[in-house]
This record gives structure tokens, sequence and C-alpha cells, in this order.
């Protein structure tokens, strides 16, 4: 009995060793994984986070979710936030795509390889940004040097432009939306690289499109700008001309394409180095098959 007993607490001893290293073996696998995935060096297969642009974020939807449909074993997470916003995800390496309606900067380029990250640009589709107004203004034409002047106050009352005696309310992007850049750099600095022209204290920074959309419908003084996708029909879209020659041009993909409308843009993706696998296939996607979508969301699609 002695014998056996000995025995057998010798088995339990090697049973429970066993079990003990197997525990270990799990623990340190499974603390080894969510190390990983905290650096960002763990990707789930098949997931591609898409961020940035508020003026893409309806297309880019759109693509997703017909590129999901078409390959069920892709996930695509799309968010907006602003151009700035995507950009310094991808610098971080938090984001598979980086959404743009600007260039990167040289400041952003920078930052980005100093993090040992190469970003790589598409152009992806083409956008007018569109000047709206409250319906019953009268006025229905604007030179790009009067359109600066009024978003530097330098032109004050609609009077200054053939409207009524009433005073100019501003709206604007706020500074993280690459329309916002754009539109300072193109339009108020009227391409002036070492113009230090800004926008003018007293103008209302909104959060979204339809934000402006909104204090357009409410307010008859009001003047903002957006991408031609989000125009609604509400709004009273004001034609442009480069100069007091003219000609006066509205935006649509037509006048984009002929270089016509001076207020238009190329919409950009950015990824950290060459893109691979499933991200290579999306993009290429979009850039061919996926332009079909285009021209639906409002935009201008790749010629």
């Amino acid at each position: 009995m002695g014998g056996n007993g000995e025995l057998m607490k010798k088995k339990v001893n090697l049973v429970l060793w066993c079990a003990l290293a197997l525990l270990l073996m799990v623990g340190c696998r499974g603390g080894n994984e969510k190390t990983e995935v905290a650096k960002g060096e763990a990707v789930s297969p098949g997931t591609i986070e898409n961020k940035g642009s508020d003026t893409l974020v309806n297309l880019a939807l759109a693509w997703a979710e017909l590129y999901m449909k078409m390959h069920p074993e892709v996930r695509i997470s799309v968010t907006g936030g602003g151009s700035g916003t995507g950009i310094a995800a991808m610098i971080n390496g938090t984001v598979s795509i980086a959404n743009a309606s600007r260039e990167m900067k040289r400041e952003e380029i920078a930052e980005a390889r100093a993090n040992g990250i190469d970003p790589v640009e598409f152009v992806v589709a083409r956008d007018a940004i569109a000047v709206v107004v409250n319906p019953s203004n009268p006025v229905d034409h604007l030179t790009l040097q009067q359109i600066s002047d009024v978003y530097t106050g330098k032109i004050n009352n609609w009077s200054q432009l053939g409207g009524e005696n009433r005073p100019i309310v501003l709206l604007s992007r706020e500074s993280n939306s690459g329309t916002y850049v754009y539109f300072l750099e193109n339009v108020i600095r009227l391409g002036n690289s070492k113009s230090k022209l800004l926008f003018s204290p007293d103008t209302l920074l909104m959060p979204s499109s339809e934000g402006i959309s909104s204090e357009i419908r409410k307010n008859p003084n009001t003047i903002g700008y957006d991408g031609l996708g989000y125009v609604t029909p509400d709004q009273k879209v004001i034609a442009v001309a480069k100069n007091d020659s003219g000609p006066f041009v509205l935006p649509s993909p037509e006048t984009v394409n002929d270089g016509t409308y001076p207020v238009a843009r190329p919409l950009y993706m950015y990824t950290a180095g060459q893109p691979k696998g499933q991200i290579k296939n999306y993009l290429d996607w979009i850039l061919h098959d996926g332009q079909k979508l285009v021209s639906k969301l409002g935009f201008v699609p790749l010629q």
C-alpha cells in the first residue's frame, strides 16, 4: 500500500507540473500578442482602416460598402475628422489609408519620414469648391479677388457687391479641414505662396458641411464654401471668375474637367509606403472600377 501510495503521489505531482507548464506557455504567448497589437505591429488580416477628409468621407463610405459586398472577406472602417487628422494618423501608423482634400504639407512629410514612413500619394477623384449663399441673395457672381476681399473683411456689406444693404456673415470650415487650407491658399491668398492674408476674425468656423448648409438656409446674409458634392438644393451657388474680364463659371464636373471653373482640386489618399495586399487591391479598384461611383456622389471622376 505504501509503495502504491508513493507512486500515486508522484503521478499527481507530474500532472500538476505539466498543467502549470502549459498555463505558463499560453500566458506568455498571449502576452506577446497583446504587446504586438498595442505597438501596432499586428493588424487583423483583411482589415483596412480609412480616416481623414470630411469632404471625401461620403465617397469613401460608398466605395467601402460596395467593395465589401464584392469582397466579404475584407472589412473596411471609414471615419472623418478632417484631412489633418487622417494624415496624422497615417504618420503615427494607426490607419491603413489617410483621406485628404489637400496635398500633404512639407512639414507633415518630414515628420512622417522622421518616423520611418515614406508617404505615397494617390489622386482618387477631383472636386470643385462651390461658393454658396442664401437663395434670397440677389448676388449671383463674384471674382476670386472679390471673394478674397470678402473673407479678409475688406468687403463687409452685400451692397458693395451689388446686393442689399446687409452685413456679410462669413462661414468657413474649421482649420483642420483640408477644404479650409485649400480655400485659404488658393482663394483668399489667390495662390500667392508669399501672401500672409488670413480669414477675418469674424469668420464663423463650422464643424461640418451640414453646419454650413444649416446656417445658409437660416440666414440671408451668409456666405460659405464647400465641396460640390455637399451643396444642397436650398443653397444658391455663385458663378466665379478668375478676374473682372470673366467668364463667370458655375462649378460642375464639366467645368472642372475643361479647366474653366477656377476653384477645383484633386482629392487624395495616402498610404505609409507602397501599399501591399488587400490595401493595394482596394486602391487599384478605387482608381478603376470604383470611379463609376464618383459622379453619383457629386464629385468628378478621373479621366
